[in-house]
């Protein structure tokens, strides 16, 4: 075999190993804010899916029953960017502690996008919010590399805005 074919077939099984790899441990999106106000009305802000076309300016619309095991419809745009529509399902709704869903393109293991809030008190009376979203699947690298700037943008778009609605104007 040419040392040019043993190259490709080099690279095209670590091309796939890559990939591959994806489907375990994907790559992920991680953002925080400290907001000035208690977890409660943090959590009463992210579970409002009717008010989220009042000050959200990533995720456009969220409607559904923020329960275990529902589906709900989300549309997200990032600045510059078509809307995207998602239906995923709630896998944990903690009031004032956590909220997440998890989100497939096309069937599971394509591409898998758990997406999470967790709002941690502090010991001075605010409050940590970690925004982000974990991805998985065969596409996940290559396709977070695409979407990844967009995203996180509109994630930390998102915290400025909630911390904005929520913190008590001094």
């Amino acid at each position: 075999m040419s040392i040019l074919k043993k190259s490709a077939s080099v690279a095209a099984l670590a091309l796939v190993a890559a990939y591959g790899v994806g489907l375990f441990i994907g790559p992920s999106i991680s953002t925080e804010i400290e907001i000035a106000a208690p977890a409660s009305d943090v959590w009463e802000e992210l579970t409002d899916g009717e008010a989220y076309p009042e000050w959200n300016p990533f995720v456009k619309r969220l409607s559904g029953d923020l329960t275990v095991g529902n589906h709900l419809e989300i549309t997200v745009q990032s600045e510059g960017n078509a809307p995207m529509d998602f239906t995923p399902e709630v896998v944990a709704a903690d009031t004032n502690a956590e909220l997440r869903w998890v989100g497939r393109l096309g069937f599971k293991g394509v591409f898998d996008g758990e997406h999470y809030f967790i709002l941690e008190e502090t010991a001075h009376g605010t409050m940590i919010l970690h925004h982000g979203e974990t991805f998985k699947g065969i596409l996940a690298y290559p396709l977070l590399a695409l979407i990844r700037e967009d995203t996180e943008n509109g994630f930390e778009a998102m915290n400025q805005a909630l911390k904005a609605r929520v913190e008590p104007e001094v």
